[in-house]
């Protein structure tokens, strides 16, 4: 287990910034909508300061993710509204807020999951159906794909682009990431979603903890397996979801264990709890800010 590394903001730029070694790269950043893009703008501010390259690729209806004079944006036309968006985010947020039993969150969860999935496969679809895009995206020469896997379409593109792939993520649901990276998951000590347990387990509730992975699996099947239909008919050849995410070459981990259950990190996981805090001075009897407790 390496829950006595850290990585500060800082420290994440130094190694996006390797990507160019001394020359200034080229980034290709596939991002998600939302709390997702909020955390990853900074890095991209950053590195442009230091001189790379950044083109964000997003859908034209968004939330959060806007033009900016920091990066270079390549938008692509979506079948549904800004209304519609914002509406489905909403009700998502609701519900991960409300109590009941597990069997009433899951039923919750899968709607949710499977509404929010669908806008995301289809801003997917239409962007690898952009011809012109994709023909810009094929003769721009990235030297790497930045993106958040649990949307896949950047794992898509850097499949095809043939680009090594840097993760940016809080964690993908149903273990997935744990899978692709092969890290283990002690059902011992390490927590599944829904079951609202801790690393401190007795007996029972690890065996309660172990069967959470049923339902789990069955969760992620119709939410990631729309990808894996897609993937395969644009590239042209057979495609898991555990291929797409075995493109990561670094995962950037948005965790830190001292907010975090322990669990274990394989070599190219990297945790940069706190590179989503603000940069403001606190008052004196404030508690720290995450950032801060991350670069001590």
């Amino acid at each position: 287990m390496a829950t006595g590394l850290r990585a500060s903001p800082p420290v994440v730029i130094l190694l996006l910034s390797l990507l160019g070694l001394a020359a200034a790269g080229k980034l290709l950043v596939v991002p998600v909508d939302g709390s997702h893009w909020l955390s990853m703008r900074e890095v991209l501010d950053i590195l442009r300061q230091r001189g790379h390259e950044v083109v964000v690729v997003a859908p034209e209806v968004s939330l959060h993710i806007k033009p900016s004079e920091t990066f270079v944006m390549k938008m692509y036309p979506v079948p549904y509204t800004q209304e519609d968006l914002k509406k489905e985010f909403q009700a998502f947020f609701h519900f991960s807020f409300e109590q009941g039993s597990f069997l009433e969150r899951f039923i919750k969860a899968y709607q949710g999951i499977k509404r929010i999935t669908n806008f995301g496969v289809s801003s997917c679809e239409h962007l690898l159906q952009n011809k012109e895009l994709i023909r810009y995206l094929e003769e721009s020469k990235f030297d790497a794909v930045f993106t958040d896997p649990v949307l896949l379409c950047g794992a898509i593109l850097a499949k095809h682009l043939s680009l090594p792939a840097v993760y940016f993520l809080r964690g993908i649901p149903c273990g997935l990431d744990f899978e692709a990276t092969q890290c283990p998951r002690p059902p011992s000590y390490v927590p599944r979603g829904f079951t609202q347990l801790t690393d401190l387990m007795t007996f029972l509730q690890r065996v309660k903890n172990l069967l959470h992975d049923i339902p789990n699996t069955f969760l992620c099947d119709f939410a990631f397996e729309p990808y894996s239909k897609l993937a395969s008919e644009f590239l042209q050849q057979d495609v898991t979801v555990q291929d797409l995410l075995r493109q990561g070459s670094v995962w950037l981990l948005r965790l830190d264990f001292v907010l975090d259950y322990p669990r274990p990190l394989m070599p190219n996981i990297i945790p940069i709890g706190g590179v989503n805090c603000a940069h403001k001075e606190l008052h004196q009897a404030a508690v720290p800010s995450c950032f801060e407790r991350i670069r001590s």
